[in-house]
């Protein structure tokens, strides 16, 4: 077979059928794909898998040695079932094949092998129904078992399915590695000896086909730092690229509608609103697109750093749009935005709403607005993305909450204009490593202090499985709320989780679907519809008045829930995390969070965030059935403990790990980390983002790294790079 490189195509090496497969399974297309499908764990001839911890449900690989082999005829079917044990020294699990009596001449006691399939329960044990094996040969296991040579040859095991078994993604990865020709090198000579990496051929082969623990050390070190160094460039080419990009200078004006603005607002921007409204501010006069992230608390006043942008825009008569993920957040922008404007202002900049909810004259009244120039200021939802919706100048595109919108939702609102600044506002704080990880093409801004007049809010966790008579105090203490005049949420993980899973799940939310972690109920016990049948019925609540909102409710009809529960006439909401952003109802005292387990800390400490907005002091109450000590617990407990969503953010990170945060992004660019892990490689991610921006300005084209620049190509494909373009 000729000499390929990286970039040939899978098929050429391993064969049409196994690279369909390798296709279908893991989106592989070229030999690169391939190699960088990197061994979860190393498995040693001599080391027999401990078979008690095998977890029932998964596809599982695991080393083991043949005890038993027997063979019956089946009761209730003609043929026969063959069954071998296999085992540790302490525990077996049987393997079972049907029909398939020559298994016996291979499948003999003493021998050992890799065994793989899911793990199934049979009467008192584990089983597994015709797993796929391999035996280790005959000959040189009988030659060899006594020797350390056998006993410490390391096994790679990979990330497999079910139709492809860990051992056939290896004789593929074999097949790749002894094909390739000669490898360009992401790391120059000099860089790489100064880090005492490995050449890039040596690392692939070290993490591939290791002969010691170490080999697998350095190549490791050596490949984290490749990721790390792919990234950061991309991350920083792309913001090169935004850079070289025309854009239409926004400056104000004394006098104008900014300095109106700001004359007439009841209270003083806190310190970080006023530098981080510079920063945004000095942004839209440069003659490239503005590329920002503003993050802070709940009710830290991002939206008025955002309208303050928009009426800066709106001075040269350019337009904003702020696109928000739900009806709900939609309107609550809208009033918000046309309460803050005032009287004297807004009947200039006609702030409009624009959603598919709207009745077609209502739409068509608005879209005519938006058009013709006339609304300076547009607040929708997906409606904004309409082929129907055109902009007469769109000049800043602000995007709320941005984790709920896929890459091309937001690329389709920043083409209705040339080039328009970005600001995206998220109200999750984002640790520093993940920042630069996820986030490194754009600039950060943080709005850590909070307005003066906050009462606060105080958290609690019911463990109402150890104590059952803290539920019914849960229930007294927010009817107490009422009694004084206040108002107050009850927040649930689904809409009805009785109900099949398509009716149980709330469009707006996030935790119905979320996985649930080690020490939770396997399901939710608590819907909307429970707690409010639950509510219904309590002898506190009989003059309380009550009402529900979920995702699936039509809009018009959430838009008027909410509006009622701002203006008083609902003491207690019952909903889904349709209300965790954005919903501002300075009464509401108090938030009750079902099955709070369920939730993620961010999310958590988001929710809570609805209580406490005014002079009222905020109570939460998690309630929880998830096992002390377990992590689902640490989650709940953690929120409770911690009042800073900035070092709850780090928590979060530390508690679930980067393969959830990361996971939650919807640029394959950024989720594309093989070996390198946001908490323990922080200092490498650093120093991989002064590597890039040293190599970029000394190299803009990276005409003499070409080894990085082919790296980013693979790794970065072109849907990628058109993704983290639109990002």
């Amino acid at each position: 077979m000729p000499s390929l490189s990286l970039e040939s195509r899978l098929d050429g090496v391993v064969g049409g059928k196994t690279a369909a497969a390798l296709g279908r399974a893991f989106q592989m297309q070229t030999v690169g794909d391939l190699l960088s499908h990197y061994p979860r764990r190393y498995a040693r001839r001599g080391d027999l898998t401990p078979i008690d911890s095998l977890p029932l449900g998964e596809n599982v690989t695991i080393v083991a040695e043949i005890r038993r082999v027997s063979e019956r005829a089946m009761r209730q079917r003609r043929g026969s079932l063959l069954e071998v044990v296999i085992g540790d020294g302490l525990s077996e699990v049987s393997l079972t094949f049907f029909n398939q009596q020559w298994r016996m001449s291979e499948l003999r006691p003493g021998r050992r092998g890799i065994f793989s399939g899911k793990v199934g329960q049979y009467k008192s044990g584990r089983q597994f129904a015709h797993p796929d094996y391999v035996l280790f040969d005959g000959d040189v296991e009988n030659t060899l078992r006594t020797t350390a040579a056998f006993s410490n040859a390391m096994i790679p095991i990979y990330p497999a399915t079910s139709s492809l078994p860990s051992w056939k993604i290896s004789q593929a990865v074999d097949l790749g590695l002894d094909s390739l020709g000669g490898l360009d090198d992401p790391l120059v000579g000099e860089m790489r000896e100064r880090m005492q990496l490995l050449p890039f051929a040596d690392a692939l082969r070290g993490i591939h086909r290791p002969e010691t623990d170490a080999d697998v050390d350095a190549a490791r070190r050596t490949l984290r730092m490749h990721e790390a160094l792919v990234l950061q460039t991309a991350l920083l080419q792309q913001r090169q690229f935004v850079r070289a990009l025309s854009a239409t200078t926004r400056a104000s004006e004394s006098g104008g509608l900014l300095d109106r603005f700001d004359a007439a607002l009841p209270f003083e921007r806190t310190t970080d609103q006023i530098s981080v409204g510079d920063q945004i501010s000095a942004d839209l006069t440069t003659p490239w697109p503005m590329n920002r992230l503003v993050q802070g608390e709940v009710g830290s006043g991002k939206t008025l750093v955002a309208l303050r942008a928009m009426l800066q825009v709106a001075e040269s008569g350019g337009q904003s749009a702020l696109i928000a993920p739900t009806e709900v957040l939609a309107g609550q922008h809208l009033r918000s935005i046309a309460r803050m404007l005032g009287p004297d202002l807004a009947p200039a900049l006609m702030p409009t709403l624009l959603t598919g909810q709207q009745g077609t004259a209502e739409r068509r009244k608005a879209a005519l607005r938006v058009a013709s120039g006339q609304a300076l200021i547009v607040v929708g939802t997906h409606a904004l993305l309409s082929d129907k919706t055109t902009f007469a100048d769109l000049g800043l595109v602000v995007i709320d909450e941005q984790h709920r919108f896929g890459v091309e939702q937001r690329e389709a609102l920043r083409a209705k204009g040339t080039s328009p600044h970005a600001l995206v506002l998220t109200a999750t704080p984002i640790p520093r490593t993940v920042a630069m990880t996820v986030f490194g093409d754009l600039d950060v801004s943080t709005i850590r202090s909070m307005p003066t007049g906050r009462a606060g809010i105080e958290t609690f966790v019911a463990p109402v499985a150890e104590k059952p008579g803290w539920f019914d105090r849960v229930w007294a203490r927010v009817a107490e709320e009422v009694g004084k005049g206040h108002q107050a949420f009850v927040v649930c993980p689904a809409i009805d989780p009785t109900a099949s899973t398509a009716a149980a799940r709330d469009d707006d939310a996030d935790a119905a679907d979320a996985p649930v972690a080690e020490g939770a109920p396997a399901k939710p016990r608590w819907g909307v519809v429970q707690a409010a049948d639950l509510l219904g019925r309590h002898p506190l609540f009989g003059s309380i008045r009550v009402a529900t909102l979920h995702g699936r409710m039509p809009g018009e009809e959430k838009d008027a829930i909410m509006r009622s529960f701002a203006a008083g006439q609902i003491d207690v909401l019952v909903a889904t995390t349709v209300i965790e952003v954005g919903v501002d109802v300075p009464n509401a005292s108090t938030m009750v969070v079902l099955d709070s387990d369920r939730f993620g800390v961010s999310q958590l400490h988001q929710l809570r965030g609805r209580v406490g907005r005014g002079s009222v002091a905020g109570l939460c109450l998690l309630v929880t059935e998830a096992a002390g000590g377990s992590p689902a617990r640490s989650r709940v407990e953690a929120v409770a403990r911690v009042s800073d969503g900035f070092e709850l953010a780090e928590i979060d990170l530390e508690l679930r790990g980067e393969g959830d945060v990361l996971g939650d992004l919807q640029s394959g660019a950024r989720s594309s980390l093989r070996l390198l892990r946001v908490v323990d490689d922080a200092a490498l991610i650093g120093l991989a983002r002064d590597e890039a921006e040293r190599i970029l300005e000394e190299d803009p084209a990276l005409s003499r790294h070409t080894g990085l620049s082919s790296a980013i190509e693979r790794r970065l494909d072109v849907a990628e790079r058109a993704a983290m373009a639109r990002a």
